[in-house]
């Protein structure tokens, strides 16, 4: 981004008329209703509200709102409207004006779109809870009235990532982290593709700089063999196209950084074999739209008829779109290099649609149809969520990203009817969807006329059919296998209803206990019981009164001129459960979160530790995450808890950098290879003998001439490790050797 700290007032002005003119001829060029007053009294009320406030990186404010405004008109293809809103987004936020002044100026729908987008100061969560979590609540419960508010957050969002350059390295965690953990997943879900492909690359450069770099050279320098190989796969189909008399364009895709990284690390190997690098994409016109689908099927029998497709990887989402109405036809084919090819199949409405979502509607004049139905459905499943009492910051956002699965199965009810759920859903995550009392109810499940447990995972095409009983109720341990947003939700509520008749049944035992032997009731009596019971208050105590773990025992009630002194016999309450430790924390000095946090190990003792969950080492992308009782915990880049944390806690995220260390790290090496005499030998002659790396735990397997094996080493920094892979994979008959979090 460009710094305008010593640009001239005029120039300045230049810039800005610049901008907004080019945001006046991409709106005039679109097929919308041509409302261009709106847009300058819009335009002129923005520019106005925020003269004289300048970015972090330099240029006027106005840029910012200039900037969002052309992607909602040009990138998202949104109205009027839209980009009235998109111009006055951060005016309420930033400057004295109010909603009302907003709503007076243009009118209700402008002012509820800019009052959704507009952040917000307190939160359901707590003061020490996640804003971010609170703000997205929000978003969301105003989208649920008009969808154009997140389209325009999406725009909003993806400006900031654009100049994210400008933010210290602190916010760049947390902003890159709250954009890959929500909005990627949350514009996939509304079928902003390219938002989508562009957010995820924009995260991954400002979390893994480096491995951005190179993976982008990487694809830079294979691009001439990459075409050269498409030319060949592409000429046989283009014959056959030609020859159908189609009006079409056969272009490929390459697949962006953020999705080649995700795939070496998913799979364990290197960018060289990462064989999919690319996907053709065939686009055709389509004057009348009903044929578009039998055309799809004309082009994929030409494509089939001369390259051997795949048995399992055909993906029809014509006769059954996505729930975010994508529709195309996907078949993968050999291609004559001997690797597979993904070929897409759309028409052009199907295109446009695949690129913008559901803001492609509007430019297709849409109106109460199928698409707007399913879009309905969507916001319905999310508002038991939305209104859920007691959420907590990182479980709340957790179970929203559930919702933006990006994969769908359909099943369908003993009537025939159609259901779409996420991949992996449950029969009790059906049961809940269906409703809250089939799922409390729920005992089994019938698949395909055969029984099944609750736990069952369901797959495309079964028939479920669920079984009840009103002796049934809901379990905690049910929690384990629900994975869909609305059954997650609507299983807490009803543990919670569950518990709070527990919680009343308690405390009319105890307050009947109290009567019967003639024991006023007061606040010193209560605290007397929670303070022998050692629990954490009243509702936990006449919880575990109710639900007989702890027992009122008549012949323990002591009576003394000075009071009455209670002892309880309890039951185990800790069973299925492990009994807390006692913790202890050091006092130590504020820690800032704006600085780089050196972490350093002297004398054994360091001012870290390590996360468990990701095990960081030395020349690893880590951050570290500030505790409430000031403790830093080091975590991978990469690591999914850390993603929660970003995306929930952002500002307690800390830039380190690892200094002074004389510690040993301990790193998992995971082997494969071909199963013959010597090669374990092999494996630790490097280890121990070549490079004396200490080895701390060894598993082994071998089955049908493939052994794997696991082993921890303890090693000074990433760098170790990385030599240490090299060389194993000199041994022969190893196939590939990676370390693992």
């Amino acid at each position: 981004m460009m710094s305008s700290n010593n640009i001239p007032p005029n120039k300045e002005d230049q810039m800005i008329e610049q901008a907004y003119q080019n945001l006046l001829n991409g709106y005039l060029s679109s097929n919308h209703r041509k409302k261009v007053e709106v847009i300058d009294k819009a335009f002129k009320f923005a520019r106005d509200a925020h003269q004289g406030i300048r970015r972090r990186s330099g240029e006027p404010y106005i840029m910012h709102p200039l900037a969002v405004a052309t992607i909602v008109s040009q990138e998202i293809g949104l109205g009027s409207t839209s980009i009235s809103a998109a111009l006055l987004h951060d005016v309420v936020e930033d400057t004295d004006y109010t909603v009302e002044d907003i709503k007076a100026q243009f009118g209700e729908k402008i002012a509820r779109i800019v009052d959704g987008l507009t952040k917000i100061s307190g939160g359901i969560f707590g003061d020490k809870a996640s804003l971010q979590a609170e703000n997205f609540r929000k978003l969301l419960l105003t989208m649920a009235d008009d969808v154009r508010v997140v389209l325009i957050k999406m725009a909003d969002r993806l400006h900031n990532m654009r100049t994210l350059s400008s933010m210290p390295p602190n916010k760049q965690y947390k902003i890159a982290g709250e954009t890959l953990y929500i909005y990627a997943p949350l514009a996939h879900r509304l079928g902003l593709y390219a938002i989508k492909t562009e957010l995820e690359d924009l995260s991954f450069k400002y979390n893994h700089p480096a491995e951005y770099q190179r993976i982008s050279e990487l694809v830079i320098a294979s691009e001439e063999q990459r075409n050269e190989l498409f030319t060949r796969f592409a000429a046989p189909i283009r014959e056959r196209l030609d020859n159908m008399g189609l009006d079409y364009e056969f272009n490929v895709r390459v697949k962006s950084c953020f999705s080649i990284w995700n795939k070496m690390q998913k799979k364990r190997v290197p960018f060289e074999e990462v064989y999919d690098l690319y996907a053709a994409r065939i686009v055709f016109a389509c004057e009348d739209e009903s044929r578009a689908k039998r055309m799809c099927w004309n082009i994929y029998n030409e494509i089939t008829e001369v390259y051997a497709k795949h048995p399992d990887r055909v993906r029809d989402w014509l006769t059954t779109p996505k729930v975010n109405q994508y529709q195309a036809l996907h078949v993968t084919v050999m291609g004559p290099d001997g690797n597979w090819v993904e070929v897409q199949i759309r028409s052009q409405k199907m295109d446009e649609i695949a690129e913008r979502g559901f803001a492609a509607h509007w430019k297709y004049k849409i109106g109460e149809g199928e698409e707007e139905e399913e879009l309905a459905k969507w916001l319905s499943t999310i508002t038991d969520i939305l209104k859920d009492p007691e959420p907590n910051a990182i479980d709340f956002l957790d179970t929203i990203k559930l919702n933006l699965f990006a994969s769908e199965i359909v099943v369908f009810t003993p009537k025939g009817e159609t259901m779409t759920m996420p991949k992996g859903a449950t029969v009790l995550d059906m049961a809940f969807t269906v409703h809250t009392d089939l799922g409390t109810h729920c005992i089994a499940g019938k698949v395909n006329h055969e029984l099944v447990p609750l736990s069952y995972k369901l797959n495309s095409g079964d028939q479920v059919e669920i079984i009840t009983s009103n002796s049934e109720h809901a379990k905690p341990e049910w929690e384990k296998f629900v994975v869909t947003a609305k059954g997650k939700t609507r299983l807490r509520a009803a543990l919670r209803h569950q518990r709070r008749l527990t919680i009343d049944k308690g405390e009319k035992r105890f307050m009947d206990f109290l009567a019967k032997h003639n024991i006023e009731f007061s606040n010193e009596v209560l605290s007397q019981a929670i303070g022998r019971q050692r629990v954490a208050g009243k509702e936990e105590l006449f919880f575990m009164i109710g639900n007989d773990e702890i027992m009122l025992n008549e012949d323990m009630v002591v009576k003394k001129e000075q009071g009455t002194r209670f002892n309880w016999w309890r039951r185990n309450p800790f069973k299925g459960k492990e009994e807390p430790k006692e913790t202890t924390s050091v006092p130590s000095e504020a820690i800032s979160t704006k600085g780089i946090y050196r972490l350093v190990t002297r004398d054994g003792k360091s001012n870290y530790q390590i996360a468990d969950c990701c095990h960081p080492i030395p020349g690893d992308d880590s951050v570290g995450f500030l505790t409430e009782d000031n403790k830093v915990i080091v975590h991978k880049m990469d690591c999914n808890t850390l993603a929660r944390l970003k995306a929930s806690y952002g500002s307690r995220l800390l830039q380190t950098q690892w200094e002074d260390f004389s510690d040993r790290f301990q790193a998992t090496i995971h082997i494969m290879g071909i199963d013959q005499k010597g090669m374990l030998q092999s494996i630790v002659n490097i280890i121990s003998t070549n490079m004396s790396i200490n080895m701390k735990r060894m598993n082994v397997t071998a089955e049908d001439g493939v052994f794997t094996c696991d082993m921890d080493v303890l090693v000074s920094d990433a760098t170790v490790v990385t030599n240490l892979c090299r060389e194993i994979k000199k041994i022969k008959g190893i196939n590939s050797a990676t370390r693992m979090s």
